[in-house]
């Protein structure tokens, strides 16, 4: 390898080095101390070879987000050092290569201030001196949960500069699929991603059940933020985005080696703070304490705040009163169960993204048949693409039902045709009789509709013996409610919620 920097290096070659040192000084400038031991620190100059420079990084994932994000400004700098430089090719370290500091000067900080780093860990003290209140947050199996995978203990973070979690490039606003379940929450976290900390719109608090989209969203928003300040030619806003656990174990690492100070300052430097999954730190008393002083100071100094739950703030019982009224003083935005209609969009999208040639008939199948969220659905399509490619075989509706028996299986619909009218005549409080009588009133009737859509819906009886079931109603008659239900569903969005709980009430 030609012109390999290194400690013994000729004097051209220490010149080298010593431009690399200069732009990487250049990168710290611009986008800020966070975002550069976040994404820039690890890079490792390689090699020079005439008109290309090569740059290692530890792995595909930051290669490729380096490539994409600063590849061309590392380009204009190498160029305006060396006029002769025309492309920077990126590659993954080799096993057993040293780290960037070691083979090139790491740049010195700006005069400027910048935000300060997240201390390094100290040396392990005995469990015995760990603070008691804060281990008792933590049980001893307990990981770092994070929505891209199973993130590394407390003081492997800390060793690695790791700040904010990585990224999903897959999660972006381009990529989510709006519908009327999620189409306000979507609405939001556009708002915030194009003019953060605006009022009324910090926090920002997304609420749904499990996989119905609040990871992406609060994904999409990062990649905004940090795109928009690109494109201006700004250095981007520095965001953190951390699950809830993750925020407890750095807190409780820093307790651990008495730098809670370092903790506190690396925290409220940054200007947008993403939190998720925040129903992890019900019960954890002294995390949510420092964790409602973090919120009051970034929120004081005009820093957008971010947070997720599986509840909304007023229904997250074991968080104290002080937090969960800060939390809804803000935009609070839900994410409802999925329709049909988004189902099938959603299954749409996808096949599209993979390029799969998949039947109507199939997506129809699947959006039928699972209801619970979107990661389970997507699953379901991603199974069905694999084995066709792995088999060389078309994708159709017996191949579904072979290859997905396990999952159908789970989503069997058990509810019966009586359970249904029993749980619509409670809820409209009329008699059960009425569901079954030739009554027409408007009080009876529409319940009455709402009760044979769900049973057209929820159970695999056909439309002649659900209207066997409804007093001997004629098939027809059936056909009309469950056309007009879904009219209505469509023109009136309380209603639709109406609908949507009676299904949820009935399906758990």
């Amino acid at each position: 390898m030609e012109n390999a920097v290194g400690p013994s290096s000729p004097p051209a070659e220490r010149q080298l080095a010593e431009v690399w040192a200069r732009i990487r000084g250049r990168l710290r400038e611009e986008v800020g101390e966070v975002e550069y031991r976040t994404w820039l620190r690890q890079m490792t100059l390689a090699a020079h070879h005439g008109e290309e420079v090569v740059v290692l990084l530890p792995t595909r994932f930051l290669r490729d987000w380096v490539r994409s994000h600063y590849g061309d400004r590392l380009r204009l700098l190498w160029q305006g050092e060396i006029p002769a430089i025309r492309r920077v090719d990126f590659r993954v370290m080799p096993e057993g290569r040293a780290p960037a500091e070691a083979l090139a000067p790491e740049p010195a900080p700006e005069p400027r201030a910048a935000p300060p780093r997240m201390p390094e860990p100290r040396a392990a003290e005995p469990r015995a001196a760990e603070p008691r209140a804060a281990l008792r947050e933590a049980t001893p199996t307990a990981g770092l949960a994070e929505p891209l995978g199973r993130a590394p203990e407390p003081r492997a973070a800390e060793a690695r500069g790791e700040w904010s979690a990585p990224l999903d490039p897959r999660f972006t606003f381009d990529t989510f699929v709006v519908g009327k379940p999620n189409e306000f929450a979507h609405a939001c976290a556009r708002r915030v991603a194009e003019r953060p900390a605006s009022p009324g719109f910090n926090p920002l608090f997304l609420y749904g059940g499990v996989g119905l989209g609040k990871t992406h969203l609060m994904h999409a928003v990062a990649w905004a933020i940090r795109e928009r300040g690109a494109q201006d030619g700004r250095p981007p806003l520095s965001v953190a985005y951390m699950s809830a656990e993750k925020f407890m174990y750095r807190f409780i690492a820093a307790l651990r080696s008495q730098s809670t100070m370092e903790f506190k300052e690396a925290l409220r430097s940054v200007d947008v703070l993403m939190i998720d999954d925040l129903q992890f730190l019900i019960g954890k008393d002294n995390t949510q304490e420092e964790f409602f002083h973090t919120f009051n100071a970034l929120v004081d100094a005009g820093k957008q705040i971010v947070v997720s739950a599986d509840k909304s703030p007023s229904d997250l019982s074991g968080i104290e009163d002080r937090l969960r009224t800060r939390l809804g003083c803000g935009m609070v935005a839900d994410l409802h169960a999925t329709t049909y209609e988004l189902r099938i969009s959603i299954l749409q999208a996808k096949a599209q993204q993979s390029g799969a040639s998949v039947p109507p008939k199939v997506m129809e199948f699947l959006a039928h048949k699972i209801t619970s969220n979107v990661r389970e659905l997507e699953g379901a399509l991603n199974r069905l693409i694999a084995h066709a490619n792995l088999f060389g075989r078309p994708i159709t509706l017996e191949g579904a039902q072979e290859v997905l028996h396990d999952i159908l299986r789970a989503h069997d619909r058990r509810v019966t045709v009586e359970e249904i009218q029993k749980k619509v005549a409670e809820h409209y409080n009329i008699r059960l009789t009425d569901m079954s009588s030739p009554r027409r009133a408007r009080n009876v009737a529409r319940p009455r509709q709402v009760a044979m859509y769900l049973a057209k819906q929820l159970t695999s009886r056909s439309l002649p013996e659900i209207g066997r079931r409804f007093g001997g109603r004629d098939h027809t008659t059936v056909m009309h409610a469950v056309s007009r239900v879904a009219e209505l569903m469509q023109q009136d969005s309380a209603f639709a919620e109406d609908v949507e709980l009676l299904r949820r009430m009935l399906e758990t």
